[in-house]
């Protein structure tokens, strides 16, 4: 999943915008889409994608006791309709960008959230949060790579992500490939990488690297996005290990499904006939 949750920074809390995203074949506004190995059967992608985790979660992180964790499957059968949940509001500046980094386990663009007025409200949140930073999931081939799912299903990335402007991302990804490597981007609206449709589930949740704090609201967009699959590849390129260590390339960067537990699944859209969304 090229996931690109968007956090956002209000005092203690954290607005966590997330969009799933899924290959598209050949041309980028090709509409042909396939996984690279299909696997019919729910049990199997999950099962093959827990076998493919990063050893961060293959400790006690991956059991921190919480009650909110993230990231969840969305069934829904769990989620309710709320018409009190209002449209976001998305205002972001592209003169706010400052850099793309390897944080040693995902790829990082930062913002500078001191500049007013850019960010993201509405929905479900209170107040305005100032976005800080958007990042990225991925896993080794397009069966797996989202951290949350929907029903069952798996994503290759989860992103906040689109079409040509995740180009511009792309094109930085060699200066980048070692952990801690860092370079300027030029002004970059991250607003453009938002499927049309703003449908969403919104649910309270934690981050989903450690420290796992439970101080984060939600917000996963319903429509996918699409992803090129030379752009996934491009992804993959990216190292876990810094210049001079082995390297370990940078794939299934995302934490394990969470219990949903007793917490409320909200969506902003109701159900169709036979018991589908719109």
């Amino acid at each position: 999943m090229l996931r690109t949750p968007m956090l956002g920074r209000n005092h203690a809390k954290t607005s966590g915008f997330s969009v799933l995203a899924k290959q598209v074949w050949g041309a980028l506004r090709s509409h042909r889409l396939r996984p690279e190995r299909w696997c019919s059967q729910v049990p199997c992608a999950q099962r093959r994608r827990n076998n493919a985790l990063h050893p961060l979660w293959k400790g006690p992180a991956s059991k921190p006791g919480g009650s909110r964790q993230s990231p969840i499957n969305i069934r829904w059968r769990d989620s309710v309709y709320d018409p009190g949940l209002p449209p976001l509001r998305v205002s972001y500046d592209a003169a706010a960008c400052r850099y793309a980094w390897n944080t040693g386990y995902l790829f990082q663009v930062e913002f500078d959230d001191a500049i007013e007025g850019a960010g993201i409200s509405g929905g479900p949140l209170e107040n305005h949060y100032r976005l800080k930073q958007f990042h990225f999931h991925w896993g080794a081939v397009n069966e797996w790579g989202s951290e949350h799912t929907v029903e069952d299903r798996v994503y290759p990335a989860e992103v906040g992500s689109h079409h040509e402007a995740l180009q511009t991302l792309v094109d930085v990804l060699p200066e980048i490939k070692h952990k801690d490597a860092r370079v300027a981007l030029s002004p970059f609206e991250p607003s453009c990488l938002l499927p049309t449709c703003r449908d969403y589930w919104t649910y309270p949740g934690s981050l989903t690297t450690p420290p796992l704090t439970e101080s984060v609201t939600w917000i996963i967009q319903k429509k996918p996005i699409e992803v090129a699959a030379n752009q996934l590849a491009a992804f993959r390129t990216l190292l876990f290990t810094a210049l001079g260590e082995e390297e370990k390339t940078m794939v299934n960067n995302y934490r394990p499904l969470q219990p949903l537990m007793n917490r409320k699944l909200r969506a902003s859209f109701q159900a169709t006939g036979g018991g589908t969304r719109s």
